[in-house]
């Protein structure tokens, strides 16, 4: 299999300038690697840098040390912690998707158009982005008299699906997952399963955060285990 993601002693430090410039460790000299269509489950208590592995794959933090090379289709082998911003930016919008269980939109778009939007970046017709979302909304069990409703009047759990449904509609090749079912019940997230499921089919490469065990087993391929 086709080497997608290499991670190589990856350190995240922050420095709190109101504790005295005392240093907070993110994480520290982590190190992977992950095939194309592979699955890695980051397990480990709270604390242990889970999160801030993904958010400086995703260029949310910049790295304090270490190198990230991603083989990107557009940009060929890159380092994420190194690459401008506009390179990363056009990366999040065609290659590399990231879901967490908090909802990010704009207030007065709806639901479906939420949705749709990051098909739009990769060049779908509203028609047929609306349509894909419509039906992906459905798969999450998304009544449909909210499709045209502002997300942001949901419940929590309606929000939480309405992002998930954001993050995977364009089936990114990377796809970052931080918690995507911390608040759905157990009909909802074994939707989700499925819907991983499938991406992991058609090649989708995952580096995924879940404490419920059965969803890690259902879709990891393996465990990086994180320690104090």
């Amino acid at each position: 299999m086709t080497q997608l993601l290499a991670v190589h002693n990856l350190t995240k430090t922050f420095t709190m300038h109101t504790l005295h410039s005392r240093v907070i460790k993110g994480c520290t000299d982590v190190s992977f690697t992950l095939a194309t269509g592979e699955v890695l489950g980051l397990s480990g208590p709270s604390g242990t840098g889970k999160s801030s592995i993904l958010k400086c794959i995703y260029r949310a933090y910049l790295p304090s040390a270490g190198e990230i090379h991603y083989s990107s289709e557009r940009l060929g082998r890159v380092d994420l912690g190194r690459i401008d911003d506009h390179q990363m930016i056009m990366l999040r919008q065609h290659e590399i998707g990231y879901v967490t269980q908090f909802l990010k939109v704009i207030p007065r778009v709806s639901a479906v158009d939420t949705v749709a939007e990051p098909l739009l970046h990769k060049g779908v017709s509203l028609a047929e982005a609306r349509s894909r979302a419509t039906s992906l909304l459905k798969q999450l069990y998304i009544p449909e008299n909210l499709f045209d409703a502002c997300p942001v009047t949901f419940s929590g759990g309606e929000q939480q699906r309405v992002n998930f449904a954001a993050g995977v509609i364009s089936s990114p090749r990377l796809l970052l997952l931080d918690e995507p079912t911390a608040s759905l019940d157990v009909k909802t997230r074994q939707a989700v399963i499925d819907i991983l499921n499938r991406l992991k089919e058609q090649g989708t490469t995952m580096i995924a955060i879940f404490h419920e065990h059965q969803i890690m087993d259902a879709i990891a391929d393996r465990l990086y285990q994180m320690n104090d």
